[in-house]
């Protein structure tokens, strides 16, 4: 598992052999689920000789009743702290040395994981590590006709207006990914803004002939530390990975490329009061309406 391998390493870098016996680092997996990263960290441990600290922090009730029995179960109880608590409210004892979180979506920041890790930095020391420590959005315009003609079927603005996170299959990808946005953490910048706009152009290569465009796939890649990565942007996803799929933002008319000639796309990220939603929009061949104009129709609440 790659956070098993981040987080051994993160282990070795912050522990010198001669300390390991005598040095506990404190880790804390924030949003930890049934427990998946909690197990990772401790086998990290063991693999590393390293002794460790852990909080595990988790709003959903249900995944916290499931982390209690698997902390009994394998005999933690000494090593594992459950702290049932929205990660953004939570006052935490002490600092943390590394800070573990897998919040990512399809498309990387879609999950708001800046948000809550923005939220959970605090627990961090000043020389802390987070796993991960950047992701990237990557997207990519695909001929995605029966993706199309789903989303068309509903007969509204809505459905053209959300993103989809999809196998995709029966897709034509027009030209290679190209990132839009990134995240760095821990992120101790004084004028900290999650929002992000990005202008990019695509070329179709000559010999495609002219292309159809219904939409655009997004795919992200993280770094969890150092040179250990996890992602599914196609030229670099991590092998044998099922947990994300690719994601799906529609244009409401398929735009009709020639060869040679740039597609230029625009990307923003907004964040308001109370959500976090994707605008977009072509500006060439031909100009597209701004797609989710102020989140009316796809948002994720804050």
């Amino acid at each position: 598992m790659q956070y098993q391998r981040a987080i051994s390493k993160a282990l070795l870098d912050r522990v010198p052999d001669g300390e390991a016996s005598a040095a506990t680092t404190v880790l804390m997996v924030v949003g930890a689920g049934r427990g998946p990263l909690v197990r990772a960290s401790l086998q990290a441990a063991e693999e590393t000789g390293r002794k460790l600290k852990v909080y595990a922090v988790e709003k959903n009730p249900n995944a916290v009743v499931t982390l209690h029995s698997l902390v009994k179960l394998e005999g933690w109880e000494n090593v594992v702290t459950i702290v049932s608590c929205d990660m953004r409210l939570w006052n935490a004892p002490e600092r943390a040395d590394i800070l573990v979180s897998e919040l990512l979506g399809s498309f990387g920041d879609n999950e708001l994981s800046p948000e809550c890790l923005d939220g959970a930095q605090r627990f961090l020391k000043q020389d802390g590590i987070s796993i991960p420590s950047s992701y990237t959005s990557f997207i990519q315009p695909i001929t995605a006709s029966k993706l199309y003609n789903d989303v068309k079927s509903h007969k509204d603005l809505v459905h053209f207006e959300t993103a989809y996170v999809v196998k995709l299959h029966s897709v034509a990808r027009l030209a290679p990914t190209k990132p839009v946005f990134t995240f760095n953490h821990p992120d101790y910048s004084t004028k900290k803004n999650n929002q992000r706009y990005k202008k990019l152009q695509f070329e179709v290569p000559r010999d495609t002939g002219s292309v159809m465009v219904h939409g655009f796939a997004g795919y992200f890649d993280a770094t969890l530390y150092k040179d250990v990565h996890l992602g599914i942007e196609p030229s670099m996803a991590t092998p044998n990975m099922f947990s994300w799929f690719a994601i799906f933002f529609p244009l409401r008319q398929p735009i009709c490329v020639q060869p040679g000639s740039p597609l230029e796309v625009h990307f923003w990220r907004c964040c308001g009061s109370a959500k976090v939603w994707y605008e977009w929009c072509v500006t060439s061949p031909r100009p597209s309406p701004i797609h989710n104009s102020n989140g009316r129709s796809y948002w994720v609440g804050l």
